[in-house]
């Protein structure tokens, strides 16, 4: 009988936007339609070898009525106030971190002011792809997190990362933290650092260690040109928690959870990035309307409800004689083909008409804004502008805007309004649903005058 041969590698181009395989290269990947997205790589199915996937450790089953639940006293606080509201109170044992956000955003600063605050549990090892470790230490420095027990390395290779977190067993680091999973690689794998098999398998080896050893491991990874974060979507299934940090050109950055089995995804990070790294913004409200224009056209505060938590901003407008004959729209902070749509409806259902003009709509602090309730402030401000009328500086308003011209109820309507009268404001303009569902205790609590809004025109009228 004669031998068997081994399979022999064979090359394959995979597709680094949706993991799809051919066998040549083509422009344009035939399942997710993206351009120059397929990368010749060595199909690993040739080379047997040992799954990273998966978790056991070796225990027989048990009730799971008798497992112990996970309270305050197993988390770890970053001592960043809202880093931790995000997380849920802080790291759990054992758990494995994504942070995601767009490049020069914050990720490696924050990171590293979390890592000094999480210094207080023990040795840090932190393992940068990205930077030298010289770097690494200027920013610590700058940021005030040059800490002792902060160690750094500068290493790519994922087993020699873990043979660092594991040379001393009886010791291990409080926290692991890996900057970037895009630049660590296995050399199991024939394929590039970044690849959609690099990115799973490592990730797989880090989310073994943490499981098996509890030490909270946290990655940082890159975001696609969509805001996605980059690799295979396996990646966000294997994590525990997925933060995401976000900022649209201003000095704020917002730090949202996507996914977190430890805590709810409704919570919501506000962040100001300064030269000794990012600030926290325990009041984001009031920061957002400090420098606000009292008495100017086209200025309005929106009650908006980012998660679970309220936020008082400002949305501006400036309605001008259209420049080149055909009004042109500019939006910041806002999706631009939702202002298309409320000038549609402000032109046919409330006789104000802007159409042929140029309109401006910027959010002010350089946030982005995407949930409906700020309809009404748009349509507000629009209006104001296009009048020439300041509206009231102690007037909040909120509320989506449907094409018949109708204001529809949004949620968290109370808690929007708690945000307003602890600010000092005196009058909401409010969906007529939500109205009706506040009863007269609620509203005397408040101490605000509600004014029940059910068309554009009605809002319009009381500008």
């Amino acid at each position: 009988m004669g031998k068997v041969k081994a399979l022999k590698p064979r090359n394959i181009h995979r597709c680094q936007a949706c993991g799809h395989v051919e066998s040549k290269w083509l422009g344009r990947c035939p399942a997710c339609q993206e351009w120059n997205s397929l990368v010749e790589e060595v199909d690993a199915q040739g080379n047997a070898r040992t799954s990273a996937s998966g978790i056991a450790d070796g225990h027989a089953p048990i009730a799971i009525s008798e497992v112990r639940e996970i309270d305050g006293a197993d988390r770890r606080s970053t001592q960043i106030g809202e880093l931790d509201r995000v997380l849920g109170g802080g790291l759990v044992a054992g758990s494995l971190v994504l942070l995601g956000g767009d490049p020069g955003v914050g990720k490696s600063t924050l990171l590293l002011q979390a890592l000094a605050g999480l210094a207080q549990h023990g040795r840090i090892l932190y393992a940068t792809g990205e930077e030298s470790v010289a770097q690494t230490a200027m920013r610590a420095r700058r940021i005030g997190a040059n800490d002792a027990r902060l160690s750094v390395v500068a290493e790519t290779d994922v087993e020699k990362i873990l043979a660092h977190a594991t040379r001393d067993p009886a010791h291990p680091p409080a926290i692991l933290a890996v900057d970037s999973i895009q630049t660590v690689y296995t050399p199991l794998l024939d394929s590039i650092p970044g690849s959609l098999a690099q990115v799973r398998e490592c990730a797989s080896r880090l989310m073994q260690y943490a499981k098996t050893s509890g030490v909270p491991t946290i990655l940082v990874g890159h975001v696609t040109k969509d805001g996605g974060l980059a690799g295979p979507k396996t990646l966000e299934h294997l994590v525990d928690v997925v933060l995401q940090l976000e900022g649209d050109g201003g000095p704020y950055r917002v730090l949202r959870a996507h996914k977190n089995r430890f805590g709810s995804t409704q919570e919501i990070g506000v962040f100001e990035m300064r030269g000794a790294g990012m600030a926290e913004v325990a009041n984001p409200s009031a920061h957002l309307l400090a420098e606000r224009a009292v008495g100017a056209p086209g200025s309005v505060v929106v009650a908006s409800a980012d998660g679970a938590r309220p936020l008082l901003v400002e949305i501006q407008a400036l309605v001008a004689p259209a420049s080149a004959g055909v009004g042109r729209r500019t939006a910041a902070g806002v999706d631009s083909n939702r202002v298309s749509l409320l000038l549609a409806v402000l032109a046919q259902r409330a006789n104000c008409d802007v159409l042929d003009r140029d309109v401006f709509v910027n959010v002010a602090g350089g946030l982005r804004l995407a949930e409906p309730a700020i309809d009404l402030g748009i349509v507000c401000a629009i209006a104001s502008s296009a009048r020439g009328r300041a509206i009231d500086a102690k007037t909040i308003v909120f509320g989506e805007v449907g094409l018949a011209g109708e204001v529809r109820a949004v949620p968290l309507c109370e808690q929007r309004l708690a945000e307003a009268a602890r600010l000092g404001f005196t009058r909401a303009l409010i969906p007529a649903q939500n109205a009706l569902r506040i009863d007269a205790t609620a509203r005397a609590e408040l101490g605000l005058e509600l004014v029940s809004i059910d068309r554009v025109v009605t809002a319009l009228g009381w500008l």
